[in-house]
């Protein structure tokens, strides 16, 4: 086990893990970050996605040792002073969620790919946040939040 310095949310916290650790376990056990969702632990559904240096990872697939030099953002690091980001408002306004776990997921992979493509087609959307699985069925309202978000990130950014 060694001390590892992470870059969370714009902050830096030591944290002692092994570096074979997981980041998904790193962020929920140690650091008590729990927007970040366990889901199937295997890279497939999505729930544990979080940026590394902006780009969105699963990271039940992440070794905390990968992500130590990287800039890593949470669910819990998205708002600011209070207020939501333009994706998180356009899913709480498209209801894009039903049971919530999966959203914190969606929410994270959709601020990544607006930040890399701002005004995504209805087909780009799909094809992005593919890799992202809702077991209740929203993707509708899930691909509304997202056209939403894209209309509202020009006025404010996505962060």
């Amino acid at each position: 086990m060694s001390t590892l310095v992470l870059n969370i949310n714009g902050a830096k916290m030591p944290v002692d893990a092994p570096g074979d650790e997981t980041l998904l376990s790193v962020l929920r056990n140690r650091l008590a970050l729990t927007g970040t969702k366990y889901g199937c632990g295997e890279g497939e559904c999505g729930a544990c996605t979080v940026l590394l240096d902006g780009k969105a990872v699963k990271s039940c697939q992440t070794l905390v040792s990968e992500a130590a030099g990287a800039k890593i953002t949470t669910v819990e690091g998205l708002e600011q002073n209070g207020r939501l980001t333009p994706v998180q408002q356009a899913f709480v306004d498209a209801g894009a969620y039903q049971c919530g776990f999966c959203t914190s997921g969606m929410v994270m992979r959709a601020t990544a790919l607006l930040a890399a493509t701002p005004r995504p087609t209805q087909a780009e959307i799909v094809a992005r946040m593919n890799g992202n699985v809702c077991r209740c069925g929203t993707y509708p309202r899930i691909v509304d939040a997202v056209q939403r978000a894209s209309m509202s990130s020009t006025k404010g950014g996505a962060r």
